[in-house]
């Protein structure tokens, strides 16, 4: 029995740009798996007798082609593109069918070949795939269910980065998302076009707006650039005046040092899924959003007021981890991805029942924390905690900030705030 597949990384320029050893594997293959493209490029080296297999649209097909024809004892070689580590099929490939019947012979990556004709070091970028299916146009509020969200997400925490693109999710679908979301004006796109083929064509720092109505040819690859360097963001614990709030009536705010004591309580991961009932003008989401930047928030608050303030604290601060939606919780929390912590700030008088949907959904470990200045909800929160089967325990804050009075200052008491801090077991 052959003991191993190959998988060889490949380019457009054919045999020109694959090794002597790479080249001889593929003459000797008995089976051939790649895409059309691929096999199409290599088709007049394949030995006369082997078989070619073409993955498009049935890669959950490769793993038992690759294990039969090795038990046969057949040669077998996997044709990928570039680097097929590099956001490519080898991985895929080495988890399903085992390390130790994987050969691989990489290859330059598109990516390092743009960069190179970009003249931009390659470690500087973030290197993204968006070779996704196809969730169709990017719309306001979509979360990570969506095939551009992790190039969302990266830009708003690296300066540079690389984007693998498919058909559907090309450059100029990538500029529309980049300028719905208000980073018309802070990047620029490199487009490299047809890498080692005929066609070849590399498109320099073009301004997103520009690109949201161009073609491009495929395949390609793209670079997105900052023009100015990023500025650190505070991860929590913001001013209140930072936070636009309901006027003149007084908005809803978790107040800063109460803030930071819940987002505490809550053990939030860099990775959460996150819960915010009765979002309010949105502080507590929008920083656990800060917190959890490869995890989501979902917010509702059916105040529409409360609302629009907080998608206006959501666009002001540029986070993108953040779905907020106007209605009354429970509504819509059953198509919400199960949370790892809950807050909640408001329940609308459905205290008792939204405590008890919460703790069914949230996950093993999770915390669920609530924040109360009623004795009437404390109390249902308490007798309802007592039925579940939780570890639960309370916080009280008692804060008060210095004022001035006279050419001195005082403390002022702010109203106490009682902190009730759930873990589902």
């Amino acid at each position: 029995m052959n003991s191993a597949c190959q998988i060889i990384g490949v380019l457009d320029n054919g045999i020109e740009g694959i090794s002597p050893q790479a080249l001889h594997a593929i003459r000797v293959a008995d089976v051939l798996i790649g895409g059309t493209r691929t096999l199409l490029l290599f088709n007049k080296e394949f030995r006369v007798g082997s078989e070619q297999l073409d993955l498009t649209g049935k890669l959950a097909q490769i793993p038992e082609w690759i294990q039969s024809n090795l038990a046969m004892n057949k040669r077998v070689v996997v044709l990928a593109t570039g680097d097929p580590l590099c956001h490519g099929i080898a991985s895929y490939i080495v988890k399903k069918v085992g390390r130790e019947k994987c050969e691989i012979i990489p290859n330059v990556s598109t990516i390092q070949l743009a960069c190179a004709r970009l003249g931009v070091p390659f470690q500087d970028l973030q290197i993204i795939s968006v070779h996704s299916k196809d969730a169709g146009e990017w719309f306001k509020n979509a979360g990570p269910e969506h095939g551009l969200y992790p190039l969302l997400q990266g830009v708003t925490r690296f300066e540079n980065i690389a984007v693998f693109t498919s058909p559907d999710n090309s450059p100029d679908r990538i500029a529309r998302m980049l300028k719905t979301e208000g980073f018309a004006d802070h990047l620029t796109l490199s487009v490299a076009e047809n890498l080692l083929e005929d066609g070849e064509r590399i498109i320099h720092d073009l301004n997103v707006s520009d690109a949201v109505n161009m073609q491009f040819a495929r395949p390609n690859v793209v670079i997105i650039k900052r023009t100015q360097s990023m500025v650190p963001k505070s991860l929590f614990g913001l001013k209140d005046e930072e936070y636009l709030q309901r006027k003149p009536e007084k908005g809803l705010i978790t107040k800063r040092e109460v803030r930071a004591v819940s987002l505490a309580h809550m053990q939030l991961a860099s990775n959460s899924i996150v819960w915010d009932i009765g979002a309010g003008s949105g502080s507590i989401g929008l920083e656990a959003a800060r917190l959890c930047v490869e995890g989501h928030v979902y917010a509702i608050e059916k105040n529409e007021a409360d609302f629009l303030i907080a998608d206006q604290n959501r666009s002001q601060q540029q986070i993108k981890n953040y779905s907020l939606f106007n209605a009354k919780a429970p509504d819509g929390l059953d198509g919400w991805p199960d949370p790892d912590a809950i807050f909640i700030g408001g329940s609308g008088g459905e205290l008792a029942n939204l405590i008890k949907l919460c703790t069914q959904r949230l996950k093993n470990k999770g915390c669920l924390v609530m924040n109360f200045v009623t004795l009437e909800n404390i109390s249902t929160a308490i007798e309802t905690l007592k039925t579940l089967d939780l570890d639960w325990y309370v916080t009280s804050v008692n804060v008060s900030r210095s004022q001035p009075i006279l050419h001195m200052h005082r403390l002022a008491a702010e109203n106490p705030v009682t902190i009730i801090t759930a873990e589902k077991i």
